[in-house]
């Protein structure tokens, strides 16, 4: 059995989360920057058995195609050339953001920790992540 990884994309860093084994628990990974990225997962998917990568979907409230859409196609299309095997499925991503920053809030972290953004793109993947395993 492999584990699911999802991705928060972004145009500089992206926020990585992961699930264990079983597929139950989501948790945040890290936040790796977007350059660094495919480098990243060929290490992890070496180490680690993960079957599932979901990809975050920007979407505007109208359901449009977000402006960072063009960057991450790009991206989907690097992604299939080094992992042709990896399924990859598209996950909304609306309000995960604000919903990261509000749960840094509720968790009582202080207001220098809530403007890590490495950290919100983190919390954003895994929210992510809970969205699909809890749908």
């Amino acid at each position: 059995m492999g584990r699911i990884i999802a991705l928060d994309y972004g145009t500089r860093r992206t926020g990585i989360a992961v699930t264990d084994e079983l597929k139950i628990i989501a948790s945040g990974l890290t936040t790796v920057p977007t350059a660094d990225l495919l480098t990243f997962l060929k290490k992890y998917f070496s180490d680690e058995a993960v079957e599932l990568v979901l990809l975050g979907e920007p979407k505007q409230m109208d359901n449009t195609a977000s402006q960072s859409e063009s960057s991450i196609q790009e991206f989907i299309k690097k992604f299939s050339l080094a992992f042709p095997e990896m399924k990859l499925e598209r996950v909304d991503e609306r309000f995960t953001s604000k919903m990261a920053f509000q749960s840094m809030i509720d968790s009582g972290l202080k207001k220098k920790q809530r403007q890590n953004k490495a950290l919100v793109d983190e919390i954003s993947a895994t929210i992510i992540l809970q969205s699909y395993l809890y749908k």
